[in-house]
């Protein structure tokens, strides 16, 4: 056996202990580079070391990605900007991530069909990439995991393992009415993370179409000012893709009040 073969042996061994298996590979790929480019001794340490550490990200997260729940997976890069030109601008810089460092809120309004969805996904996507742990979820879905915390006692403790999470996504506040005791419940997520760590959420509705939705005007004024005194808050416009090319121009308009009978 020679020594080369003994040092890969040893590398190998070393590598295990860290629980970095790829830096056997590396080291082996890196090594004839290093020795024809005439590399420092810490150069090629770097070198090495880089590599592992670029993959031990990747995979976490890859890791992340899949835990947070995303009905499907997109990013920014993929979503048609020319349909939305004037987000274009804002939404390059919120994928920066700096709004997760102030706890900053992003609020996304806009019809059915407008990329709202697939906006947030791909800022979440990115927030996952940078290290941020990440939760996606229907604002149904989080009030059904609220009330079932809650009827076990576990309410508390489950608001603040949330607040652990960097970023909470609530997808689709609007689209069903809450009773009393779950907007209550929503009311209480959004207060635990206020100041402490981001939400972003979607809506069809504006602002003034909450109350409805909440079943309490005063509910709804004291989420949204939690909501919005840190928040950016985005319209989308224009007509649904999906109705793109299938004869429909639009979609009935919602009603944010009841209209009496006729």
């Amino acid at each position: 056996m020679t020594s080369s073969d003994d040092t890969m042996k040893q590398l190998r061994y070393l590598a295990g202990a860290l629980k970095a298996p790829r830096i056997t590979e590396a080291a082996g790929r890196l090594a004839e580079q290093a020795r024809d480019a005439n590399w420092t001794h810490e150069d090629y340490l770097a070198a090495v070391l880089e590599r592992e550490v670029s993959a031990r990200n990747a995979s976490g997260a890859r890791l992340r990605i899949r835990a947070a729940g995303f009905p499907a997976v997109k990013t920014l890069e993929d979503f048609d900007f020319d349909a939305q030109p004037a987000i274009r601008q804002q939404i390059a810089a919120l994928a920066s991530g700096a709004f997760l460092t102030e706890a900053r809120n992003i609020v996304l309004l806009g019809p059915p069909g407008t990329g709202k969805t697939h906006i947030v996904t791909g800022l979440a996507v990115k927030a996952c990439q940078a290290g941020h742990r990440v939760l996606f979820a229907t604002a149904t879905d989080w009030v059904t995991r609220l009330t079932d915390a809650h009827r076990h006692g576990l309410l508390p403790r489950e608001l603040a393992r949330l607040r652990r999470y960097g970023l909470i996504i609530v997808d689709e506040v609007g689209y069903l009415p809450f009773e009393q005791d779950a907007a209550n419940l929503f009311f209480q997520l959004v207060s635990s993370r206020y100041e402490h760590a981001s939400l972003i959420l979607t809506s069809n509705l504006p602002f003034s179409g909450w109350g409805g939705v909440f079943g309490d005007q005063a509910v709804a004024a004291a989420m949204i000012d939690r909501i919005v005194h840190h928040a950016d808050v985005l319209t989308l416009k224009g007509a649904s893709y999906r109705l793109r090319g299938r004869g429909i121009d639009s979609l009935p308009s919602i009603r944010t009040t009841a209209e009496p009978d006729s």
